[in-house]
């Protein structure tokens, strides 16, 4: 979906097919034909972004293939799909029955981690649009942090960033060769090397690149209790560019010491994802790396709201006593895309956790979860419309 800045601007929104599942590119062109195709169609639109997550297999087939990029490229066209923006984050095996520390391996101190990112942006290249010259991956905001909590931590640091200002030479020679310019966008998330934003301008900034800058993902930001304000400053401030954004809600339980509040917590907590859970101290941030952790013992303090890394449907908070932090999605929008010019003009609705939502808050067949999809997608174009931007055909 297109949309026209007040000033001129086009911003892009997608969702992101991280939530149908698929390693090979037979299970991608499946994606297109079974879910995405479906979800425009319900959404009545001619056409349709979609943020595609491409497993490192299909990936690798489609490097090797130009004639089936070639098919991609036109299977795209023929079902009324778009892409300007790739989600790198998850490398493989995003659809297994458990997932967790998985996803982040390899991180940015592995040389796969900079082949398959390399990879990702050669195809987006051939991939985007023949009116669009420009195109965005998102990827992990380096590495997990023990991986850098150990004795090698200054090698570690090293060693990714050899690899980023690498791949941003990577980028620029692409640049010449397609005229198409792909940028980077590393995600600060809960539980990384970089959990904040404010984590991120130190790296960045050392590898001082206009090629690589940050995505914002609502629900991580919310996660860790950042102020919108002050973190898109604070980037500001620093010269980070913020080359995508993610539209996505966390579970937030404003009173976490009731038990009725720990129950409906707990139906949320499950074997297939990572749910970092955080709360404010005086002393600062406290948190715990995964939901059932959090609700087991006196782990984590439960004097101050928790919030949960569990991407949540944007249309649909959880019932009471939970919400989501969809206020924090709106604010942040409304600083990324609400004033005289977009800090960003890529957006993606990343709800991969549809199918890991307590059972009777989950789709039951494939129509289900297209509308359940479309539904978040209409929430944000709403959100867009009325922070002045108007849909384009």
């Amino acid at each position: 979906m297109r949309f026209r800045h007040p000033d001129g601007t086009t911003v892009h929104l997608a969702y992101c097919t991280n939530v149908h599942p698929a390693e090979t590119l037979d299970g991608v062109l499946a994606q297109l034909r079974d879910h995405c195709e479906p979800v425009r169609r319900r959404l009545g639109r001619d056409r349709l972004g979609i943020g595609l997550w491409l497993a490192a297999p299909a990936a690798q087939a489609l490097t090797a293939d130009p004639a089936a990029l070639r098919g991609l490229r036109a299977e795209l066209d023929r079902r009324g799909l778009e892409v300007v923006t790739l989600n790198g984050f998850p490398y493989q095996g995003f659809g297994a029955e458990r997932v967790k520390y998985r996803v982040y391996q390899p991180d940015w101190t592995h040389p796969a981690r900079l082949a398959h990112t390399t990879h990702l942006a050669r195809l987006l290249a051939a991939l985007l649009p023949d009116d669009i010259a420009e195109g965005t991956i998102s990827t992990l905001p380096l590495a997990w942090r023990t991986h850098f909590d150990t004795t090698a931590a200054t090698t570690a640091a090293t060693t990714a960033h050899t690899a980023l200002t690498t791949l941003a030479e990577r980028l620029d020679a692409l640049e010449d060769l397609t005229g198409n310019s792909i940028r980077i966008a590393l995600e600060p998330e809960p539980g990384c090397t970089v959990e904040t934003t404010a984590d991120a301008i130190e790296p960045l900034t050392a590898i001082g690149s206009h090629r690589i800058g940050v995505c914002v993902d609502t629900c991580h930001l919310a996660t860790s209790f950042e102020d919108p304000a002050t973190a898109l400053a604070g980037l500001a401030a620093a010269r980070i560019t913020i080359p995508k954004a993610q539209l996505s809600a966390a579970l937030h339980a404003e009173e976490p010491h009731l038990p009725e509040v720990r129950a409906a917590l707990a139906a949320f907590a499950e074997p297939r994802f990572l749910h970092q859970t955080r709360t404010r101290t005086a002393a600062g941030l406290r948190g715990t790396d995964d939901l059932d952790e959090a609700l087991t013992g006196h782990v984590l303090p439960d004097a101050a709201p928790w919030r949960s890394h569990f991407h949540v449907p944007l249309h649909a908070a959880p019932a009471p006593p939970l919400t989501s932090t969809l206020p924090v999605l709106q604010s942040t929008l409304t600083m990324l895309v609400g004033g005289p010019a977009p800090l960003t003009r890529h957006l993606e609705v990343e709800t991969y956790t549809w199918q890991a939502l307590p059972t009777a808050l989950r789709p039951r067949n494939r129509t289900q979860l297209a509308e359940g999809i479309a539904a978040e997608l209409t929430l944000a174009r709403d959100l867009l419309v009325d922070l002045g931007l108007k849909e384009l055909p």
